[in-house]
């Protein structure tokens, strides 16, 4: 039951309020270390804090807090706005052809995800899109994709769409912490595989590392000689987010005038990306992606803590069991995929091993997922440069922009 709210907050106590549990989270991922060994985010254990608290005093009556949100949709937007900056196609392509076939083995199983999702969904009486919102929307896509894509799921007849996002996206992030590393193990062990010599890297690792570390370092300013040149960095990168954010609004009242149903952040992600390119050819804009990740960080965390402590986590009652069968279906896909066909078309070696345990991090819950589960293996077994440098680029500059793609066009088949 709903009862008197003890606290109003405005639009800034609510940011400042979200800043407050984002640092509660740090604190308890130092205090328990296994949320910190699953990767889950500090903005998420302290922004569930606070749902679970409001969740034990509704029980006696009492709302504690009544927050503000108007700046939780444009902080999400900023965030997906840098996403659109990072996908670079001179990057994927200098990144080779290992690139562009996990890119696409990625994007084929975020797609199957969904498939899967509906397919166990409908037997329970459940909408199609209950079963997308627990596929490739937080699973591939994570809490933030999650959450950015709930209201339009709620529209669509998703009763509690941001809950069930949020708890599909943790289970995911724990499953994938707990099987990345034993399923890249068993891969190693079954096929008796052994690391590359030192110095046997596959063509175009070289110069895909240098592009990578290219994009993730300032560039040369033209900054006034009475300018601090990191403040102006920073102020002409936040410039040109907005003003994707200002120009993606107006291409997505477009596409909604013409009937589709996107999400916010389209549009601004596909001017970023437009800016992105365009950049990478000419060199005008002088973009540091660094600058822009860091940016993007910022908002995520403020979006991530703001959202999820206004979730009313008593919506979950009587969707427990099917949820959990269509994230255990989920799972197995996903392990299914590294022994075929990702392991085959990675080469079926060492390092397409050390892959695969990536790509059951970041397909069921996050890149840092990722990160951990081959850091694990590689201690144990030897250096795996390629492996590392796959995962990371499709995990952190590509599959989120096409995944919002595909999560979109589920949406407008099934609204």
């Amino acid at each position: 039951m709903e009862g008197s709210t003890l606290l109003k907050l405005n639009l800034i106590h609510t940011v400042a309020f979200s800043g407050i549990a984002l640092f509660a989270g740090y604190g308890l991922r130092r205090l328990i270390p296994p949320l910190a060994r699953y990767n889950i985010p500090a903005p998420v254990v302290g922004g569930l804090l606070i749902a679970f608290l409001t969740l034990a005093a509704r029980r006696f009556g009492v709302m504690p807090f009544e927050f503000d949100t108007t700046l939780r949709d444009p902080l999400m937007i900023a965030f997906f706005t840098t996403i659109g900056f990072g996908a670079s196609v001179s990057l994927l392509k200098v990144g080779g052809p290992m690139v562009a076939k996990f890119f696409l083995v990625a994007t084929v199983f975020a797609v199957l995800q969904n498939v899967l999702g509906i397919l166990i969904a409908l037997p329970f009486g459940l909408p199609p899109l209950f079963g997308v919102l627990s596929g490739s929307v937080t699973l591939t896509g994570g809490p933030a994709t999650g959450l950015a894509f709930a209201p339009l799921f709620e529209k669509a007849g998703v009763s509690g769409a941001a809950t069930i996002a949020v708890a599909a996206a943790m289970f995911g992030i724990v499953s994938g912490g707990i099987i990345g590393g034993p399923v890249g193990t068993l891969l190693i062990e079954r096929n008796k595989l052994k690391r590359a010599r030192h110095g046997a890297k596959p063509l175009h690792i070289e110069s895909a590392e240098e592009m990578v570390e290219e994009k993730m370092h300032e560039p040369k300013l033209s900054a006034p000689p009475d300018e601090d040149e990191g403040a102006f960095l920073l102020m002409k990168n936040l410039v040109v987010i907005l003003v994707a954010m200002w120009a993606g609004s107006w291409l997505s009242q477009f596409f909604i005038s013409l009937g589709f149903t996107l999400p916010a952040y389209i549009g601004a992600m596909f001017v970023a990306a437009i800016i992105r390119n365009f950049d990478d050819v000419t060199h005008a804009v002088g973009l540091s992606q660094r600058t822009i990740d860091d940016i993007g960080h910022v908002a995520l965390s403020l979006f991530l803590a703001m959202a999820l402590m206004t979730l009313k986590l008593w919506e979950l009652a009587g969707l427990v069991l099917p949820l959990v069968v269509i994230l255990v279906g989920q799972v197995a896909l996903i392990a299914a995929a590294c022994f075929w066909p990702l392991f085959q078309l990675m080469g079926r070696d060492y390092e397409s091993a050390v892959t695969s345990s990536g790509f059951i991090g970041f397909m069921l819950g996050t890149t840092a997922n990722a990160m951990a589960s081959m850091k694990t293996i590689v201690e144990r077994y030897g250096k795996a440069p390629r492996a590392f440098l796959v995962v990371s680029m499709v995990g952190a500059f590509f599959i989120d922009f096409t995944n919002a793609l595909i999560i979109t066009v589920f949406l407008n088949i099934f609204k």
